[in-house]
């Protein structure tokens, strides 16, 4: 007898959500602000933080009841306040089910330009920052026996990108961190893996394009600056990654950890 399901029968993103809830950063705006919309629409609770309380406050147009979201403005590169978000978030919506972070910000410039406050800020948000959070939240989940962690890096974190090296390396590490974590947890039934965006369609990647990029540059690729082009001809949209995320927190990802995902049009050529 087969016991598969048909495709139609498979789970939905809707039923691997309703009522679970998640923990996302960076939801204020770009990937995380989409993910925490989809998460929203799908019956999810989900405690969003993120340094723009503006931001963060007009996600609560989109939760069904005010016991479906919990916001807090915080910056994730302190661990205090990260600590005091995470129980706030248990307090108010119960225990922490699945956890993505997002947050992220982008430092260009040559290497040998940087400042010892742009290297530290950029370390502080992408890497020390995506470790306080899980940190925080992986400690809950253990006890539980359950849980899913996706953190998002940047297919950056394999491929050297000229004027990008503190981002490039702050990725670099999260991605190896993850993994790292991911041996740690899956003792516990935890799982945790990695998505890693090309180029998206977010402020984040205008603002490369107002310093003398374009998305037509991007798309093309740049011999002179040892960048290759996106195989795919696009940039991808924010709801292009949230796809991704969506899978690997869900059910439906029940045997994958320690994976890294990566999802930008060929960009890296599957490295």
């Amino acid at each position: 007898m087969n016991d598969l399901h048909p495709l139609g029968a498979m789970p939905s993103a809707a039923a691997d959500f309703a009522g679970q809830h998640v923990l996302v950063t960076g939801a204020a705006s770009g990937i995380g602000q989409a993910l925490a919309l989809a998460l929203l629409a799908h019956g999810a609770r989900v405690t969003a933080l993120d340094a723009d309380a503006a931001g963060l406050q007009a996600l609560h147009a989109h939760a069904v009841s005010a016991d479906q979201l919990c916001t807090r403005t915080v910056d994730v590169s302190d661990s205090g306040a990260v600590d005091a978000a995470v129980f706030d978030g248990e307090a108010t919506l119960g225990a922490i089910d699945r956890l993505a972070c997002v947050a992220g910000v982008l430092q260009m410039g040559r290497i040998v330009d940087l400042t010892d406050a742009q290297w530290s800020r950029t370390f502080g948000v992408n890497t020390a920052g995506v470790f306080n959070v899980c940190r925080a939240v992986a400690r809950r989940m253990i006890p539980r026996a359950r849980g899913a962690i996706v953190n998002v890096s940047s297919n950056a974190a394999t491929t050297p990108r000229a004027g990008m090296g503190a981002y490039a390396a702050s990725k670099a590490a999260v991605t190896q961190l993850s993994r790292c974590l991911a041996l740690e947890l899956a003792e516990h039934g935890i799982r945790c893996n990695v998505v890693s965006p090309g180029s998206t369609d977010t402020e984040m990647q205008r603002a490369m394009w107002r310093q003398g990029s374009s998305r037509e540059a991007v798309i093309e690729g740049h011999a002179a600056s040892f960048r290759l082009g996106i195989p795919l001809r696009k940039i991808a949209d924010p709801a292009d990654i949230v796809e991704a995320i969506l899978f690997l927190l869900s059910d439906r990802a029940g045997h994958i950890t320690l994976h890294d995902l990566r999802v930008d049009g060929g960009a890296t050529l599957d490295q």
